[in-house]
Formats: C-alpha cells, sequence, structure tokens
C-alpha cells in the first residue's frame, strides 16, 4: 500500500487520537499494537515491554486468534531479535525474519513470518517496549506477499511512520503507567490513614478491656458484686470494640468501587491479574448498571476470592470473568480451565477454597451462589444478586 502525504497523515492521527482515549496500561498497549498493524497494512504486530528478568511483564498481539495465542504458550523471552532491539535502541528493518543470524525460531504453533519491521518504544534513554510488525500485506489483495523480495516488504516510508507512532506511543504509555501508579498510591495512602485510626481505637478499647477484667478476677472472691459491676464493664467495652471494627471495615470499602463503581473497579483489577501471572485472564460486562452498595462489595469480594482460587491454585491457563445485567440485578460469573475439584469432597478433604466465605457474603446481600466444577473440567462459580 502507498501511503501518501495526506492518508499517512489522516492515520498517524486517527492512531493517536485512539491512544489517547485510555489511561489503563493495557488498553493503551492493545491500542498502541491495533493502531500500528493498521497503518502499516500488516498481518500482524505485537509489542512487549520487557521486564529485569530476561522476559517480558506485558507482551500485546494483533491479527493472532485466541485459539492460536494459547497453543503458541508462555510468553517469549528476551533473545534474538527482540533482544537486538531493546539492547541496542535501533530499528530493524528486515526482508525475511527468518533469514537473520540472530532468529532462534519459534514455537511449533506459532504462524510463519517473513518481512519485519520492529522498533523500540523509548522514554528518554528508558527503552519501556518493542513494537513490530511482520507480514506487508497487499493493498489490491489483503494478503501477505508470498516472497519477501523486497518489492512489496515493508518500506522506509513504513518505518517512517512506525517511528512517529512509536514516539507517541511512549508518551501515552508512560501518561498511563504514571495514572495507574497515581491510583495505587492513592489507595495506599488511604489504606495506611485508616490503619492508624484502626490500631489507636481498637488498641485502646483492647488495653481498656484487659485492666477492667483483671480488676474483676480480683474482686471474684473478696468482693463478688464489685466483680460483678467490672464484668458488665467488660461486657460494655467489648460491645464499643466491635461496633469501631464494624464501622472500620465499613470504611475499608475499596476506594476504587465508591469512585468508579463495580464494573471499573473489576475491569482494573483484573487488568492487573493479567500481568501479573502467567495465565490469560478477561473481563467483560454486558448492560451491568450501579447496584447498592453492599451488593457491589460482595460481588468484587466473591470475584477476588474466585480469582485468587483460580490463579494460585487450579494451575489455569485461562480465566473469563464476566458480569452480566439480569432484571433489576447482576449476574458475576468467574470461569477457569484449571484442575477443577469435586465440590462435594470439598469439607470432607478440608479445602474450603474461600467456598463458606464467597456463599456467606452472597446470601448476606440476599443473593445466591451457585458452583460448578470436576477433576480436570475447570471450575465455574456464579454469584447472583437481586439488585435494588
Amino acid at each position: 500500500m502507498s501511503h501518501g502525504p495526506r492518508s499517512g497523515l489522516y492515520a498517524v492521527s486517527s492512531a493517536l487520537l485512539a491512544m489517547s482515549r485510555h489511561l489503563e496500561v493495557r488498553d493503551v498497549l492493545k491500542t498502541i499494537v491495533a493502531s500500528a498493524r493498521e497503518l502499516l497494512d500488516a498481518q500482524y504486530a505485537a509489542l512487549g515491554v520487557p521486564d529485569d528478568h530476561g522476559g517480558f511483564a506485558q507482551f500485546v498481539v494483533d491479527g493472532v486468534s485466541d485459539a492460536q495465542w494459547k497453543a503458541i504458550g508462555p510468553l517469549p523471552r528476551q533473545h534474538g531479535i527482540l533482544a537486538a532491539m531493546l539492547r541496542e535502541a535501533r530499528p530493524e528493518r528486515l526482508a525475511d525474519v527468518r533469514e537473520d543470524p540472530r532468529f532462534e525460531g519459534w514455537p511449533e504453533a506459532h504462524p510463519d513470518m517473513s518481512d519485519f519491521l520492529g522498533l523500540p518504544i523509548r522514554d528518554g534513554d528508558e527503552i519501556i517496549g518493542a513494537l513490530f510488525l511482520a507480514n506487508k500485506l497487499r493493498a489490491e489483495e489483503g494478503q501477505p506477499c508470498p516472497e519477501a523480495d523486497g518489492r512489496c516488504g515493508f518500506t522506509e516510508d513504513d518505518e517512517e511512520l512506525l517511528t512517529i507512532l512509536a514516539q507517541h506511543a511512549a508518551i501515552a504509555l508512560t501518561n498511563a503507567r504514571l495514572y495507574e501508579r497515581s491510583r495505587e498510591l492513592t489507595i495506599a495512602e488511604e489504606r495506611s490513614r485508616l490503619a492508624h485510626e484502626l490500631h489507636d481505637a481498637v488498641s485502646q478499647k483492647l488495653f481498656s478491656l484487659r485492666l477492667t477484667a483483671q480488676a474483676a478476677a480480683t474482686l471474684v472472691d473478696r468482693d463478688p458484686s464489685r466483680a460483678k459491676g467490672e464484668l458488665q464493664q467488660v461486657a460494655a467495652l467489648a460491645a464499643e470494640a466491635t461496633e469501631e471494627l464494624r464501622a472500620a471495615v465499613v470504611e475499608l470499602r475499596p476506594a476504587a468501587l465508591d469512585e468508579d463503581g463495580l464494573v471499573a473497579t473489576l475491569r482494573t483489577q483484573i487488568q492487573v491479574l493479567d500481568r501479573a501471572h502467567s495465565a490469560r485472564v478477561t473481563f467483560s460486562s454486558n448492560g451491568a448498571r450501579a447496584l447498592p452498595a453492599s451488593q457491589e462489595e460482595a460481588m468484587l469480594r466473591v470475584a477476588q476470592e474466585a480469582l485468587h482460587n483460580a490463579l494460585r491454585h487450579s494451575g489455569a491457563a485461562r480465566v473469563t470473568v464476566t458480569l452480566e445485567r439480569r432484571g433489576p440485578g447482576a449476574v458475576l460469573r468467574v470461569t477457569d480451565d484449571g484442575s477443577g475439584f469435586e465440590p462435594t469432597a470439598i469439607r470432607s478433604a478440608g479445602r474450603h477454597l474461600g467456598l463458606v466465605s464467597m456463599r456467606d457474603r452472597s446470601s448476606g446481600v440476599g443473593g445466591t451462589l451457585t458452583v460448578e466444577s470436576a477433576p480436570g473440567k475447570g471450575t465455574m462459580i456464579e454469584m447472583e444478586v437481586p439488585g435494588g
């Protein structure tokens, strides 16, 4: 495809506008990759954010189906052409990546690639990502070139456009990181404040309880009536401590839930989990609307517990979370393809997996919890609440 100045400028402008609409890091990464692939008419595009251990903290692809991606296996390491881009911080435009001496092959399920264009994404002197495209498409047929002979591979114009995109991608990615970091700091500061208040209040009450109980113990034999009065004071102090704890728990309701609502809070937390674990964790919402505060918090806690089980204990490669409207209420569903279990045998085996807590949270807001699982068949946990 020939990019004239007008069409190239329009395409880059559209890509930059798309990137500016997102604040979450993973959304920005996906937009960068999709924009680059569309902008340069490539069959495949990918963007990797390196970690400090020779791998990638995040790796986003476009042009590869979910089934293909799952079959490919673990995320790539920093080797071959990818390592060269990260280490040498220069563009790589190759007629056939397979013939480059640095090429080290790819997994069996990996799609075949030939012509290649890659660029590091830089924030000042720091390389924060590697963006690359493969298999330039023919404009008239929409098919990859049969061979990379220089006639329809990536051109200097393509490299120039991708360079512009990478420069702005660095800005968008840095802004998204700063946004997420500011959110994390706000939450951390709020939790620290509440922890101090909770510690002070409860410590004082527990100290008073201990002194009063000691006084009652010394009076039991020589002055039973006074001992009875002291014990009544113990009961009153215990009730006050309980009320303060309950108030603190209410205040500990996640700040993001109050500010953003259940859908946005789940989406953000699941994006973090997706980055932190090798399993693919996804979230989708269909028509869900605001629910009473108690129901939203219960749903969030159940989702967190179910996700913890799936990611820590099941060995799942994929975890899917959905939130859908059902009448005036909503249905939360957490599904994984992990090892599964026999639900009726959990209690006897001493492995509650948080199910008792999840059932209590659900019933406490008038909801229902359904668990479907079998050994080797994965797990589905569904929570329905009535709304308000």
